[in-house]
């Protein structure tokens, strides 16, 4: 497994050839003292940018037209020279000056509803996508192996813009023909991307590893799709998880995949920006405390830091750009040793729709509201795909839209017959008449006609302040409990809202007085079944009785096999690794606000990007109590990287108490349960 060092950056270098004096800034002793007072150990570097150009000298690219040195060579050489690793970078998918000499080989996007055919316009800003089936691939391996020849002792080949969308340009109409696929069928187009892809992926880390096996290879999609084991294992050699919560992926995003990825055995990092919104933005700069955030954050999830940077056309480093990664990498320098070769402790496994289906999306609205419910309940718990081996959890949550085939079915049947347990909710778990494939006491009478109905929830799940029945956005399946214990009377609206006569208010028709009959959910013994899509809501609606209610759902179901509780609000987060090379686990607590700014305007023709979720203040947070269970008796627990000793009791049933009075942003606490083995990670730090 190829080992990442902890503080990386990923420079970006797209520069239009317009542009003049390209590099002409750089200056060596500068550059190697702006990263060594940043505390960078990792810079990823730009051989070939979106625009098409090199900035090395070149037999199988284009240097850019405005650069007249080897800039390449010049950072390379002034990083390696202070012990900085060197990962070099190619644009893959976007080729700008290439595609105006070959625009046979661009992308021709296909119109699934009329089959028009059409190719992104030459005559708007921005960058035009390859076709991996056409002659560029090709192309494209010629520059991978001659970078890898000018820069053997490079640690890492990145390759980016990694995806194939439909296309019918006529190298893959030859492809559709020689395989028997209809080019006007959109399913055999997809067939036909997924050929490309396949195509891609097997020439270019053949070309980046030939003349060394062991060269590091990344190709980035900007997402990590669960469950395509066998694409990552064949052809990846470690993962970076692209998040930048503020450019579109949000603050779940990163925690979430990470849960994903920390189950495979691959070495990761969390990649971040900068920036205040994405990539591209220049001049534009988060707060120091929401990166300090972010890069605890990825030591919490169990990945190494990267943060992502756009060089100026100059070759100059940012000042504040690097006094801005410096505050935050100083933080991780200290933590790194609780944070390196560790496993994640989990009582449950969130089994989402994505990993079954492989498709790619990251914004499925069921797995993300079931992950939110999870990280906001500070429940222990991995994301899985259908390869992981179900007897390492307690409890499988599958939530709305997850379809089970026979293999999953016959896979999961074995898991409840050694005692596990199931959390099912809408669509996963219904067969494709919609009857329920496991046994929840109750039976399924199709979907629900009402949108809205209403829910008076259980007693023992809901709220303490919540006895009236509460709206229901997304329709329910109708739900008639047998032998099982019902989880809640479902009550109907007098009608739907659907037209001048059958309306009432300002949104809702209300709710009939009498229940309706069926019920909200069902539970028999290990297996639990919720008739709304009830994650899909929360995503959507945000509604916090809601989330109550299924950590409350979650918990009842959970039971004894609970490991973790915590008194923490619900911004902040927990997670619990075990090192086992020093013996020990490290609880990791986390806290901080998100604040929606900004908002949609347009003036001059300019447009905002809209709200964008930001950190700004680190409010400590204070009187944090956790308890919790782990598999082997805690001898001693410290602050870390402090090492300051704190006081714990162990009760009769086995739980840890901690108390700690006062936490900003991240806090460590180790729990040795052993000597240490590793002096240097259980110093204090100024013994480190």
């Amino acid at each position: 497994m190829h080992h990442l060092r902890f503080r990386q950056v990923h420079l970006d270098f797209h520069t239009s050839p317009e542009i003049p004096g390209i590099g002409l800034a750089f200056d060596k002793q500068e550059w190697q003292r702006t990263l060594k007072e940043a505390h960078v150990n990792s810079i990823t570097l730009f051989a070939k940018c979106h625009h098409g150009w090199h900035y090395h000298f070149t037999e199988k690219g284009k240097l850019h037209p405005k650069l007249g040195f080897d800039l390449l060579r010049a950072q390379f050489d002034a990083c390696k020279e202070i012990d900085i690793n060197a990962p070099i970078y190619l644009s893959a998918g976007l080729d700008d000056q290439t595609l105006f000499r070959h625009p046979e080989w661009q992308i021709v996007y296909t119109d699934p509803k009329t089959l028009g055919a059409s190719v992104a316009s030459n005559l708007r800003p921005g960058f035009h996508h390859v076709c991996f089936n056409s002659p560029y691939t090709d192309y494209l391996c010629e520059q991978i192996r001659e970078t890898v020849s000018l820069f053997p002792n490079c640690d890492g080949i990145f390759l980016d813009i990694i995806n194939q969308p439909e296309c019918c340009c006529e190298h893959c109409l030859r492809v559709m023909y020689e395989n028997g696929l209809d080019p006007t069928s959109q399913a055999d187009r997809q067939k036909c991307a997924q050929i490309a892809l396949e195509r891609y992926y097997s020439m270019t880390t053949m070309a980046a590893t030939a003349a060394n096996p062991d060269m590091p290879v990344f190709h980035n999609s900007g997402h990590v799709t669960p469950g395509n084991r066998s694409l990552l294992k064949k052809y990846f050699s470690h993962l970076e998880l692209e998040s930048l919560p503020t450019g579109g992926w949000g603050y779940d995003h990163f925690p979430l995949s990470a849960k994903y990825v920390k189950t495979l055995e691959f070495d990761f990092l969390g990649m971040t920006g900068k920036f205040h919104t994405t990539w591209g933005e220049f001049g534009g700069f988060k707060h120091p405390n929401a990166l300090r955030y972010e890069c605890c954050a990825m030591l919490a999830f169990g990945a190494k830091c990267s943060v992502g940077d756009q060089l100026h056309p100059s070759g100059k480093l940012d000042v504040s750009t690097y006094r801005l990664i410096g505050q935050a990498y100083a933080d991780v320098e200290r933590k790194e040793p609780w944070c390196d070769n560790t496993d994640n402790l989990a009582d449950i496994a969130l089994l989402t729709a994505a990993a079954v289906r492989a498709s790619g999306t990251k914004d499925i609205p069921g797995d993300n509201g079931a992950g939110r419910i999870l990280l906001e309940g500070h429940f222990l718990f991995d994301v899985i795909d259908t390869e992981a081996n179900f007897k390492k959890y307690r409890l499988l949550i599958l939530p709305d839209d997850v379809t089970i085939d026979a293999r999953l079915k016959k896979k999961l049947d074995t898991y409840l017959a050694n005692g596990g347990k199931l959390l099912l909710s809408g669509h996963s778990g219904l067969d494709s008449d919609g009857k329920l494939l496991f046994d929840c006491g109750a039976k399924t009478a199709g979907l629900s006609p009402f949108r809205p109905d209403y829910v008076q929830w259980a007693p023992d799940i809901a709220p303490d302040y919540l006895a009236s029945p509460m709206v229901m956005y997304l329709p329910a399946q109708r739900l008639k409990v047998t032998d099982g214990t019902s989880l809640g009377d479902v009550y109907d609206s007098y009608f739907n809202r659907t037209s001048y006569r059958f309306f009432c208010s300002h949104q809702h028709t209300p709710a009939l007085p009498e229940p309706s009959g069926f019920a909200a959910g069902s539970r028999k013994g290990n297996v639990m079944y919720l008739a709304h899509p009830v994650f899909s809501i929360y995503r959507g609606w945000g509604c916090v009785p809601l989330a109550q209610i299924l950590r409350n759902a979650i918990r009842s179901l959970l039971g004894d096999d609970c490991s973790l509780e915590t008194n923490l609000p619900s911004t902040g987060r927990v997670t619990l690794m075990h090192q086992p090379s020093e013996k020990r686990y490290v609880l990791h607590l986390l806290y901080a606000n998100t604040i929606a700014r900004g908002g949609n305007i347009n003036v001059n023709g300019v447009t905002s990007r809209g709200i964008i979720e930001v950190i700004e203040d680190l409010t400590p947070a204070c009187d944090v109590d956790v308890r919790l269970k782990t598999p082997k008796a805690i001898r001693e627990a410290l602050l870390a990287p402090e090492g300051t000793p704190i006081p714990f009791s162990t009760d009769d049933q086995g739980w840890l108490h901690l108390h700690l009075d006062r936490f900003t942003c991240h806090q460590m606490i180790e729990l040795r349960y052993a000597k240490c083995a590793n002096t240097n990670a259980c110093a204090q730090p100024n013994e480190a």
